[in-house]
C-alpha cells in the first residue's frame, strides 16, 4: 500500500499486516537494511518528526521487546516476525497520510524508524503497517477517528498497482453487494483476528474442519499462503487433485506440495473453492487457489501447518476481496471486488 510520512509528506510503500501491530519504515542512517527501490526516509527532513518517546511511556511499554537509551531516555525497539524477518530502531512519532485519504492527516502517529531491517522483504516495500489488535497498530492508534473500522482490497501481484486501505464510513463493506460477514473472535494473550472455519467445499465435496470452533483460524494479510491443519489439508489437496484432473508436476526445488503446468491449468474450467466460515461462505477462484511458482508452474497456495501450528487464512486467498474489520461490532466482512478499481 502507498502512504506518506512526515512534513512535507514523503511517499512510502508498505505491507499491510493484520497479524502484527508495529508500524515501521526504513530510516536513514540505515546501518544494515534490505535493498529498497525508493530512498530511505530521512527523519531530519521532516519538521513533524519526533523521537522523544520516553522509555516509561505506554507506547514503549506496549512493545514486545524494547530497550532504553539511558542517556536520552529514548525508546528503542527490536521486533521479530514468525518468518524470521526483523526490524530494529527507535520508536518515534510523525504525521501519516494514506493513499485514498489525502485530505486527512494523522499527526503524532507512533512508528518504528528502522535502521537494521532484514528478512523476506522485497525492494518495492519500505516497511510495514501493523493492523493487529495491539495498542501500537494503526487502527488502535486511530480508533476514535476511524470509528474502529477499516477495510482493504488486495490487488493481484501482477497488476502493477498498490492495494489501498480505507477507514470509517469509507471502509463499509457489509452493505456491499454479495457481502458476507462472520464473527471476529479473540483468544486471551494475543492480538490476532480469529475466525471460525467450519468446512471447505471443493468440486461438490464438502470437507469438515475437525479442529474445534471458538476461533480455529486467523486472518493475516501479512502471510502469503493459507496454512491449514494437516487433516484438513490432506483431504483438501486430494479434492483439488480430483477437481483439476491433470497430472501434477514436481517443483524443481521441491518447496511446493502440488504444482501444475501453468499453460495447462489455465485451460481447466470451473476451478473454485468455498471456505465456510460461521455465517459466511467465501468463494475462491483460481487466482486465490494457485500462485506462480516459477519454472512455468502454478502451485497450490495452501500448505499444511506444522504440528500444533496455528491455521492461517493468508493474503493469497484475500486477493480481489474488499475485507472489512469492524472492531466495534466484532465482525469481518468479505465482498468480491475488482481491487484494481478500489
Amino acid at each position: 500500500m502507498k502512504l506518506a510520512v512526515g512534513t512535507p509528506p514523503v511517499d512510502q510503500f508498505a505491507i499491510l499486516d493484520t497479524g502484527s501491530d508495529l508500524i515501521w519504515i526504513q530510516c536513514q542512517p540505515c546501518t544494515d537494511c534490505y535493498q529498497q527501490d525508493s530512498p530511505f526516509f530521512d527523519p531530519s527532513q521532516s519538521s513533524t518528526y519526533s523521537q522523544n518517546v520516553p522509555c516509561t511511556s505506554n507506547a514503549c511499554l506496549a512493545l514486545p521487546s524494547s530497550k532504553c537509551d539511558g542517556t536520552n531516555n529514548q525508546c528503542l525497539y527490536d521486533y521479530h516476525y514468525g518468518d524470521k524477518s526483523y526490524t530494529k530502531g527507535e520508536l518515534a512519532t510523525d504525521t501519516f497520510t494514506f493513499d485514498g485519504e489525502s485530505d486527512t492527516e494523522f499527526p503524532g502517529t507512533f512508528f518504528g524508524c528502522g535502521h537494521i531491517n532484514g528478512g523476506l522483504f522485497n525492494s518495492h516495500g519500505s516497511g510495514l503497517v501493523g493492523l493487529g489488535r495491539g495498542d501500537l497498530s494503526l487502527n488502535s492508534q486511530l480508533s476514535n477517528t476511524i470509528h474502529n473500522k477499516f477495510s482493504y482490497c488486495l490487488v493481484p501481484p501482477n497488476s502493477g498497482l498498490n492495494s489501498k486501505l480505507k477507514f470509517a464510513e469509507d471502509a463499509d463493506t457489509a452493505s456491499a453487494a454479495n457481502a458476507v460477514s462472520t464473527p471476529m473472535l479473540s483468544h486471551d494473550g494475543n492480538n490476532y483476528y480469529y475466525l471460525n472455519l467450519e468446512a471447505v467445499t471443493v468440486g461438490g465435496n464438502t470437507i469438515q474442519n475437525q479442529v474445534s470452533g471458538g476461533g480455529n483460524i486467523i486472518i493475516d494479510s501479512g502471510t502469503t499462503l493459507n496454512m491449514l491443519n494437516p487433516g484438513l489439508y490432506s483431504d483438501l489437496e486430494a479434492a483439488v487433485r480430483a477437481m483439476v484432473g491433470l497430472n501434477p508436476v514436481q517443483h524443481p526445488t521441491q518447496t511446493s506440495h502440488l504444482c501444475y503446468e501453468a499453460e495447462s491449468l489455465i485451460k481447466v474450467p470451473g476451478i473454485q473453492m468455498t471456505f465456510h466460515f460461521t455465517g459466511a461462505d467465501v468463494i475462491l477462484n483460481t487466482i486465490n487457489i494457485f500462485k506462480n511458482g516459477g519454472y512455468g508452474l502454478d502451485c497450490f497456495s495452501m500448505i499444511p501447518t506444522k504440528e500444533d501450528g496455528i491455521d492461517i487464512y493468508g493474503n493469497r486467498a484475500q486477493i480481489n476481496f474488499q475485507i472489512e474489520h469492524d472492531l466495534g461490532s466484532n465482525k469481518i466482512s468479505f465482498a468480491p471486488a475488482d481491487c484494481t478499481q478500489f
